[in-house]
């Protein structure tokens, strides 16, 4: 694990995009195309801005969500449409997003479907994750239901997990899948994040799961 400090989170999100375009760029020269994995919440919305205007093939480039609320694209806790609108704009249109959401069907009846969609795109080229001050990662929660499957070195590439401090199911990417990216980013920001990826150094990764992807990593972070 590598640790970069920022003297702020405007550096950072522009130092962030210029890392991660630079490596689909190099994925692009010598593979058909890449992968992106990219989490929710607030944390990727600036660094989508900043990655989105990056000079490079994105027509080749096939995004999709860490892990996904279980709810239809326009709801405002989709990830999906953060992706949409923040990520697929400008020259990032030209990407492919890969959804996980499928209406009419329950996140069980639809894993098999989902896991074959997203097949051709593992390993992924590259990841960016996010983290709870609890030390979950994607919908990787401590103690909820599936996710000592999710964190499981025999996983398959996807899990419903039902976090109980949440209002819905997730699907999620499991461990085995995050921790095989090519390569891997983690942004955190502030003092008490800081303070808990260093906990979770410390703790098996059924009680910190943010510890199943910390090998090679790198973690941005900026107060």
């Amino acid at each position: 694990m590598n640790i970069i400090d920022y003297a702020d989170r405007d550096m950072l999100a522009i130092n962030v995009a210029q890392v991660v375009a630079g490596q689909l760029e190099s994925v692009l020269f010598s593979h058909e195309r890449a992968s992106f994995a990219v989490p929710g919440g607030t944390t990727p919305g600036p660094i989508f801005d900043a990655l989105c205007a990056a000079t490079l093939d994105w027509s080749r480039v096939h995004v999709m969500p860490t892990d996904e609320r279980w709810v239809a694209e326009d709801d405002s806790r989709s990830n999906a449409r953060l992706i949409r609108k923040r990520l697929l704009t400008s020259r990032a249109e030209a990407a492919t997003l890969v959804p996980f959401y499928r209406a009419g069907q329950t996140p069980e009846a639809a894993l098999d479907e989902i896991a074959e969609s997203i097949a051709p795109y593992l390993p992924l080229s590259v990841l960016l994750l996010g983290m709870g001050e609890d030390m979950h990662t994607a919908s990787i929660f401590a103690g909820a239901p599936g996710s000592a499957e999710a964190l499981d070195a025999a996983a398959p590439p996807l899990a419903v997990v039902t976090p109980e401090t949440q209002p819905e199911t997730r699907v999620t990417l499991t461990a085995p899948v995050l921790d095989g990216a090519l390569s891997k980013h983690l942004v955190i920001f502030g003092a008490s994040k800081r303070a808990a990826l260093e906990r979770a150094l410390t703790m098996p990764p059924e009680e910190a799961p943010v510890q199943a992807v910390l090998t090679d990593i790198t973690v941005h972070w900026a107060e």
